[in-house]
């Protein structure tokens, strides 16, 4: 009796299963985050207390990552990204039917929560089932499908609020990440390979030795993803304020930060190219250098034109450094305790994105909003010569890494 042949490797199948709930899922987050504080506003609470509630994703997301490893090796990446939609549905639901602050604020952290496991699982799936010379590539178009599901979002849930009400947009991106679950499922299984090194072992490393055997990585490249993280943040944070500081309405407002995402979202596959092609170092810096300059040079932008020129700019920082985070914690990961290492990563780039907006609330608090952008421009330069540095000096910007290891 024959055996039976392996299954073909289907790159249409690939392509549609790794990005297709990345897409759709982030379409679905797209038209509700814009929505939070309204949702909150609506339930009585105040501004500041708005702000807080939206937060609560990223505070989830940070809470989630380290127990992220956890769901990813106990049920394999295909199934925990399946699991973090069904999750994200569910809670979505809970927003859609909440009367009270209290049961909104649980949904929004619990949003965070998917976040981590959704992020991390799809981070180590493409890591194991892609050949090493187009990983970056393959992770910035990761990155570059959220970013255009991030775009389309908000302007389906602008027409979805239009048509019905508020409410009917936690209805529709509950119903996109049940379609991301379904579409995760029809994921290739990993390289036999990857499964024959995992059924080896029984018990793989904890997070505690992880952290310890691999501590350098972390004080190091850790730490300049942590800058990434933060001026990240800061970007999507400081330019709706600096157009609200010169007085412009929201249309407008919308209008320069659509701009800034247009370009961002154009860029991805660019920098994935880049990176493959001459190095990681090569996207690192430029992407925190220009974003530097973009983030000071807003402070002397005092007219619509010259904002949207800075946003631009900072579009261009942004997109050229789509996958970077990802990238470079594939690249430094281990085989043995891969999810692992990787929730850890994850956790320094979310601990940047949530420090980000307190810092630049803080500086503003005590000097002006365009001394903190500069202020905040500095720290990316700064971010920019240490990522360089430490990328030069570790194995991810060796020479066996520029020709695609």
């Amino acid at each position: 009796m024959s055996t039976p042949a392996p299954p073909t490797f289907s790159w249409p199948r690939f392509i549609t299963a790794a990005y297709g709930p990345s897409f759709l899922s982030t379409i679905g987050y797209g038209a509700v985050t814009p929505l939070v504080a309204f949702s909150a506003l609506h339930l009585g609470a105040s501004i500041g207390l708005s702000a807080l509630i939206t937060g609560l994703t990223g505070i989830g997301q940070i809470a989630g990552d380290l127990p992220a490893s956890w769901v990813a090796t106990r049920f394999g990446e295909k199934k925990a990204i399946a699991l973090a939609c069904v999750w994200d549905a569910l809670w979505l639901g809970v927003a859609f039917l909440a009367t009270s602050l209290p049961l909104l604020s649980v949904a929004v952290f619990a949003f965070g929560l998917s976040g981590s496991v959704f992020g991390l699982a799809r981070q180590s799936y493409i890591t194991e089932s892609m050949p090493a010379k187009f990983r970056a590539r393959a992770l910035s178009s990761l990155g570059g499908t959220s970013r255009i599901g991030g775009f389309i979002g908000p302007l389906i849930g602008s027409a979805i609020i239009a048509t019905w009400n508020l409410q009917a947009a936690y209805a529709f991106a509950a119903l996109m990440s049940l379609f991301a679950a379904a579409v995760t499922m029809l994921l290739p299984d990993l390289p036999q390979e990857v499964q024959d090194r995992r059924s080896d072992t029984h018990h793989g490393p904890t997070l505690r030795q992880i952290l310890a055997d691999h501590r350098h990585t972390f004080a190091t490249l850790g730490v300049g993803v942590l800058f990434v993280g933060l001026i990240r943040a800061v970007r999507q944070t400081v330019l709706p304020l600096w157009c609200e500081s010169l007085g412009m309405d929201a249309a407008n407002a919308s209008l320069v930060y659509a701009v800034s995402m247009g370009i961002d979202m154009s860029l991805f596959f660019f920098g994935g190219f880049i990176m493959d092609r001459f190095g990681r170092m090569w996207v690192a810096v430029p992407s925190m250098v220009v974003l530097g300059l973009g983030l000071a040079s807003l402070a002397l932008a005092h007219s619509i034109p010259a904002v949207i020129v800075v946003a631009i700019v900072l579009g261009l920082g942004n997109g050229i450094g789509a996958g970077i985070v990802m990238t470079l914690g594939s690249d430094a990961s281990p085989a043995m305790g891969r999810t692992q290492f990787l929730s850890e990563w994850r956790l320094f780039g979310d601990t940047g994105g949530a420090a980000g907006p307190v810092i630049l609330s803080g500086i503003t608090a005590a000097t002006s909003l365009a001394v903190a952008t500069v202020s905040m421009g500095a720290l990316a330069l700064v971010g920019a010569a240490w990522l360089g540095y430490w990328i030069h000096h570790s194995a991810v910007g060796g020479h066996s890494e520029r020709r695609g290891r």
